[in-house]
This record gives C-alpha cells, sequence and structure tokens, in this order.
C-alpha cells in the first residue's frame, strides 16, 4: 500500500511537470508546486519510523488525525440529535442561549422525550395555579445565628470559576451580569483578580492551594495567611467566603492549572511561578480534623468581620460526612452553608478516573446532607447550595425540592458566554474566549454583550421556575418539597419523597 501511495504521488508530479513544460501558466505551476510539496511530505512519511500508520499510509493517514481533532465538532453538529449530546445535550444548550439572546424559546409539536421511559421526572400541576408575578422565595439569606453580616443572595448564582481556568473577558462578563441582575459570583479557588471586581458580589473560594490567602512558608508548601486573607475578605464587593475541600470533577485530588495557562498575570495574582503547572494539594494544611475545621471556619469568620463561611465538598466517605456534621452539633459551632457539589464533575479539567468514578452524584449527596442537617437539628442554620449540571427551570426546582436553598451554576452560564462545548478548557485552545488566555481567542468575547446575556439568562431562568412553581399550585419557591417531583420507575411512577426519604438505604 506504502508503495502504491507513492507511485501514484510521484506519478501525479510527473504528469504535472510534462504539463508545465507543454503549458508554462501560473495555474499549472501552483499545481506543480503542490504536487510536489505532497510528494515529499508523502516520501518523509513513508521513511519516519515514529507512526507506524503514517508509514503505512504515507499522507493518507494525516486524514485520520483532522477528523480526530475535529471528532467533538463533527459529532456535535451533524450526528447528535437534540437529547443524546453530552455532557449538556442540545436542548438544553440551546434554551441558554435562546434566554441569554432573549429569543423565542418555546418548542413546537410536542417534547421530544420519551416519557413513558424509566427514569423520565415531572412535576404535577394544580387545578389551581397561582399567578406566577406574586410568586415569592427567588432570594435567600445566607448566615448562622454565628454570623454578623448576612447576605440576601439569589438562589441562582454561578459556581466556582477561576481567573485563569476562564480568561479575563469571561469573567468581567460574568461578574458585570451578576452586578446587574443582583446575584453572586463565586472566584473559584484562584484568588480575586482585578476582573472578578466589577462591582458584583462576590463568594470568595478558598482552595486547599490559599491563592489569595495564603503564602509559601520556609518548606515550599502553600500556607494560609491570616493578614493576605483578611485583605481580600473585607473587600465590600466579598459577601460571603467558602472554605472548598474538594469539586466534582476531580474529589479529593485539587485544582489543576496547565502551565499554558498560567500566564505572569495570573502567576502574580496567584502568587506561584509563571508558565507552570499549578496543582493544588489534594488537602488542607489548615487542619486536619473535625475539631480543628470547627476552629478554622470560625477564624475565617471573625477575620472577615463576621460574613457567611461555607464549605464546599462533594460527598464522598459517608461516615466521615456524618461525623463533621455531629461535630458540628456537639460543638455548638457551624459553617453557615454547605455546597454539594456533584460527582459528574464541572468545568475543571480532571483526571478521566476522578471525573468518571470518583464522588457521590449530586441527588445522592444532596439529599444525605440534607438528612444529616435535619437529623441534627442544624437545617435551619446552615444553608444547602446544590452544584451538577443544572440547567433550566426543572433542574433548579428538582435540587430545591430535595433539600437545596439555591443553585450554583457553571456551565451554563459558560453557555450564556458563547460557549459551544468544544470540550478545550484544559487545552487554551477555546475557540469562543470564554476558557483560554490566548490574547486573540479571548478578543472575541466582547464584554459589553456578553454581560447583558449572563444577566438575560439569570433573570428568563428565574422567572421560568415561578410560572413552574405557580403551575404547580404553590406560592412560595420554600414551599417546595420532594413529593413534588416525579420519576418513572419499571413497575410505577412515585415521588422522590418515597425514593430518597422513606426507603432504608440512600446509596
Amino acid at each position: 500500500m506504502r508503495n502504491t501511495i507513492l507511485s501514484v504521488f510521484i506519478l501525479a508530479t510527473i504528469l504535472c511537470g510534462v504539463l508545465v513544460y507543454f503549458i508554462p501558466q501560473t495555474g499549472t505551476i501552483i499545481l506543480l508546486s503542490i504536487s510536489g510539496l505532497l510528494t515529499l511530505i508523502a516520501i518523509y512519511d513513508s521513511l519516519q519510523t515514529k507512526h507506524s500508520l503514517l508509514r503505512a499510509f504515507p499522507l493518507i493517514a494525516r486524514l485520520r488525525w483532522f477528523f480526530e481533532e475535529e471528532r467533538d465538532k463533527i459529532q456535535q453538529y451533524f450526528i447528535e440529535d437534540n437529547l443524546n449530546g453530552t455532557p449538556i445535550n442540545r436542548e438544553k444548550r440551546s434554551l441558554v442561549y435562546q434566554r441569554s439572546k432573549k429569543q423565542i424559546e418555546t418548542v413546537p409539536f410536542g417534547t421530544q422525550h420519551d416519557v413513558y421511559k424509566k427514569g423520565y421526572e415531572f412535576v404535577k400541576h394544580s387545578l389551581f395555579p397561582r399567578d406566577h408575578h406574586q410568586i415569592a422565595g427567588e432570594r435567600v439569606v445566607f448566615g448562622s445565628d454565628k454570623c454578623t453580616q448576612k447576605y440576601n443572595g439569589s438562589i441562582i448564582n454561578i459556581s466556582a470559576m477561576s481567573f485563569g481556568s476562564l480568561s479575563k473577558n469571561a469573567v468581567m462578563a460574568l461578574n458585570q451580569g451578576a452586578k446587574m441582575a443582583s446575584f453572586a459570583h463565586n472566584t473559584g479557588e484562584g484568588g480575586i483578580s482585578p476582573y472578578h471586581l466589577q462591582g458584583g458580589d462576590l463568594i470568595f473560594q478558598v482552595g486547599t492551594g490559599y491563592f489569595g490567602a495564603g503564602r509559601f512558608d520556609g518548606e515550599g508548601k502553600r500556607v494560609f495567611d491570616d493578614k493576605i486573607f483578611k485583605k481580600n475578605a473585607i473587600r465590600p464587593e466579598v459577601k460571603m467566603i467558602e472554605i472548598k475541600f474538594s469539586q466534582g470533577a476531580k474529589p479529593g485530588h485539587g485544582g489543576i492549572l496547565p502551565a499554558k495557562k498560567n500566564t505572569e498575570e495570573i502567576a502574580q495574582i496567584r502568587a506561584v511561578t509563571p508558565f507552570t503547572d499549578v496543582n493544588s494539594p489534594p488537602g488542607h494544611s489548615a487542619f486536619s480534623n473535625y475539631d480543628e475545621m470547627v476552629l478554622f471556619i470560625q477564624k475565617v469568620r471573625d477575620l472577615s468581620e463576621g460574613k457567611p463561611v461555607g464549605i464546599k465538598l462533594c460527598v464522598g466517605n459517608n461516615d466521615e460526612i456524618e461525623d463533621m456534621i455531629k461535630t458540628f452539633a456537639l460543638a455548638g459551632n457551624y459553617p453557615d452553608f454547605i455546597a454539594v457539589d456533584g460527582g459528574e464533575g464541572g468545568t475543571g479539567a480532571a483526571p478521566l478516573e476522578f471525573s468518571n468514578y470518583i464522588g457521590t452524584p449530586l441527588i445522592e449527596g444532596l439529599v444525605f446532607i440534607n438528612k444529616l442537617l435535619i437529623e441534627y437539628g442544624l437545617k435551619n442554620q446552615i444553608k444547602i447550595i446544590a452544584s451538577g449540571k443544572a440547567i433550566d427551570a426543572f433542574d433548579v426546582v428538582k435540587y430545591l425540592a430535595l433539600g437545596a436553598d439555591a443553585v450554583g451554576m457553571a456551565r451554563s452560564f459558560m453557555l450564556s458566554l458563547g460557549c459551544i462545548q468544544a470540550r478545550e478548557c484544559n487545552l487554551d485552545t477555546c475557540p469562543v474566549g470564554v476558557a483560554t488566555q490566548d490574547k486573540d481567542l479571548v478578543k472575541a468575547l466582547v464584554v459589553e454583550k456578553k454581560n447583558v446575556r449572563v444577566k438575560n439568562y439569570h433573570n428568563k431562568t428565574i422567572a421560568a421556575i415561578k410560572e413552574m412553581v405557580a403551575a404547580m399550585g404553590i406560592s412560595d419557591i420554600t414551599d417546595l418539597k420532594p413529593k413534588h417531583i416525579f420519576r418513572r420507575r419499571k413497575e410505577k411512577v412515585v415521588n422522590l419523597e418515597e425514593v430518597y426519604y422513606l426507603e432504608k438505604e440512600l446509596i
């Protein structure tokens, strides 16, 4: 086969040469040049020893690399239907785009979902629906009795995404959109950058690397620093503090910022060496047990002058989580909120095994935390923020019904910025300027246009939640319960109270 391919290209070059000899025009000369170049590449491919496929099929095998590189785009545009795309299907992506741009979001000719398929979920409407304009509960107050600066926030907020993972333009657009619609923007563990300070409310996340909250000690380890943390925590834009234990994309691993995305500016903000891989430790150095954790939470609360302090985690070992909640109850001190991340992963790049096989999925993790808070009498003190691929109003209604007080969204707000789910976030090649530090690509994202789309998506989703709740005959979003969500099982339809609260085992 190799000889046949080479013979074809060599013969084609000879014929082009003869053509140029008899018809010496620009077109034939260009044709000869192209043919000669392809022949040289084919000869090189046949002689190299690194790639066996190229050696056997010179030049032709390069098409495999091209199609492999473009595989996700080809599948998204030409193969997947409205419902089978992953991680977010086309139907939901389109809904975000439509709401962000205030376009028509209705669908004709009925649902494409198989309503008789096992796992199909829905809510039941009332014969006496409410006026959706009068529905209450779109805001929630964060802050236990240990907190002096309570925060009245939206039930939908931007989940943690750092400057570094996202571009400066993306961060600015998100924060400005949050300001326009009066909801909160989580900084992610990369610290507070100038691009976060656009006037929007911030949730300042403190991760295991203590970026924006710590320094290197004498042994080269990242440690928490009271002064550095307090300088950022008392900023007026910062409304809450979130201590990150783990994230759904890679629980138990620690954050990852590839060297290619670690520019000099980002390195300066994080106090690290530029153009090096930045891997956060898997665990915190500021505490090593539950009692020390309680003391650290209170320390952070004091340093921030009484702002709500929460913890973020993906549910792992059930016994450990219960011991933690029990410690909070016995100590009489606790975080003001717990952000529960789903093991199905989020925006962060992660090792395949961590993304696919580690961590409890959101629904089971959320219900488990909610049941523990009720059992230990802490439900009225500790709010729950659920984060796990929420896109539309039904997703939010379901999470709120299962015990969440608010919902954090990451990928959906990326989509509102124009993300096309190219899945190149970790390669620094995001074609729409959302998840890249490439200056030319970043310019593609125009902040003054995208910030409005962030606002629109938030507000339209809140409106859709109110309409859904009103149709259910409920007048307050906080009255949502597991019994209001129904799921088709093989043998019958059951509500989620039966599934998660009346059955003996949760997981």
